[in-house]
This record gives structure tokens, C-alpha cells and sequence, in this order.
């Protein structure tokens, strides 16, 4: 099984939740992280000025692959927005994206937003946070 990163466990892993760094890094080979994960990460890490975390992100993304986006992933993140809007669920766009690139590529997205992602029935993801 391939998984994807969310923002969210990122931001866990550079915490050092070390539970969740031993289970990415036992699955290093099958996991990647979505291009708007690591635009998101990165601009939140440049912004308050986090250095090391940043160094510690950068040495992440040398163990984990970064994902591109193509225009599958787009042309699915118009089709779930525009779903999720007639629905009156919408969500962030960085969410649909996120979601999209994963329905796409066949990974299972690894959140500890499932609140948001369950609003999209293709999508498959776990919460390992809380496993």
C-alpha cells in the first residue's frame, strides 16, 4: 500500500512524535509527500522563522519523495470541489488538493483531519495518531 502525508502528521513528525517517526520511517518506501504538504509545511516554517524545524523538514523530504502536481490531480481537485460545494461542504482548497493527488496516485492519506476528508467518498485515509 502507498500512503501520503497530510500537513498535519508532518507537523507531528517534526515535533518529534517519535511513535509516528518510526512508523513513516518502517514505511519509508511506500510513502510520499504531496506538493501542497510540503508548500504548506515549508511557508509555515519560513514564516515564523522555525530554522531547524526547517532543516529537519528539508531532511525529510530527502527520506520521504515529494510528489509533483499533474493535471489529473487537477482536473479530480475540480471535480471534488465542485462536488463538496453543491453539497454545501466545501472545504480548503489545499485540502482538496491534497485529496485529489491521493485519489489519483492510489494512496491512502495519512491525516489527523479525517473530519474534513470523510466529506469525500473516494478518498482513503488513516488517522495514525491516533491508532
Amino acid at each position: 500500500m502507498k500512503y501520503a502525508l497530510d500537513t498535519n502528521i508532518v507537523t507531528a513528525i517534526l515535533k518529534k512524535n517519535n511513535a509516528l517517526q518510526e512508523r513513516c520511517l518502517a514505511r519509508r518506501n511506500d510513502i510520499i509527500i504531496p506538493a501542497i504538504v510540503y508548500y504548506e509545511t515549508k511557508r509555515g516554517l519560513i514564516d515564523c522563522k522555525a530554522r531547524n524545524k526547517l532543516l529537519d523538514f528539508n531532511k525529510l523530504c530527502n527520506v520521504f519523495s515529494v510528489d509533483s502536481i499533474r493535471n489529473a490531480t487537477l482536473n479530480k481537485a475540480t471535480e471534488i470541489y465542485v462536488t463538496l460545494k453543491q453539497s454545501g461542504k466545501l472545504i480548503d482548497d489545499g485540502d482538496i488538493f491534497i485529496a485529489a493527488s491521493c485519489i489519483v496516485h492510489g494512496y491512502t492519506l495519512i491525516t489527523d483531519n479525517t473530519r474534513h476528508f470523510e466529506r469525500i467518498a473516494e478518498l482513503q485515509y488513516e488517522n495514525w495518531l491516533k491508532d
